[in-house]
C-alpha cells in the first residue's frame, strides 16, 4: 500500500518570516456603501502600513503585541467594532512612544471615526 495523502482544501506551510496572516480569500461586501468600504480598507491598510514603520522604533513587548494585532486588522467593521481592546492596545502604545507613534494615533482615529 502506498502512502497517499488526501488533501481536501487550503494547505499552507509557512516556515519563519514576520507577520504571516495566513491565506486571504478576498473580502465580501454585504452592503451598498461601497464609498465608505473604499475608506475602511485604505484606512486599514494605511494603519497596517504605518505599524510595520513603527515596529522598528519599539521595545520587544511592544513590538510582539504590534505583530500579534496585525492581523486583527482587518476591512471588516463588525469584527473591527469586536476587537476593540485590540486597537486600544495598538493606540496605547503608539501614544507611549511620542511623536513617532503620532501618525498611528492619527491613523486609528481615521479608523474609528469610520467605523461609527
Amino acid at each position: 500500500m502506498s502512502d497517499t495523502s488526501n488533501n481536501f482544501g487550503s494547505i499552507v506551510n509557512m516556515n519563519g518570516g514576520r507577520g504571516n496572516t495566513g491565506i486571504n480569500h478576498g473580502t465580501v461586501v454585504h452592503n451598498d456603501g461601497t464609498a465608505q468600504d473604499t475608506e475602511l480598507q485604505a484606512a486599514v491598510r494605511d494603519l497596517t502600513r504605518l505599524l510595520e514603520d513603527l515596529r522598528p522604533k519599539l521595545t520587544p513587548d511592544q513590538a510582539q503585541t504590534v505583530e500579534n494585532a496585525l492581523p486583527a486588522l482587518t476591512p471588516d467593521r463588525a469584527a473591527l467594532r469586536e476587537r476593540g481592546m485590540i486597537l486600544a492596545s495598538v493606540a496605547q502604545i503608539a501614544a507611549t512612544v511620542g511623536e513617532v507613534g503620532r501618525p498611528v494615533v492619527e491613523a486609528l482615529g481615521r479608523l474609528l471615526g469610520l467605523l461609527g
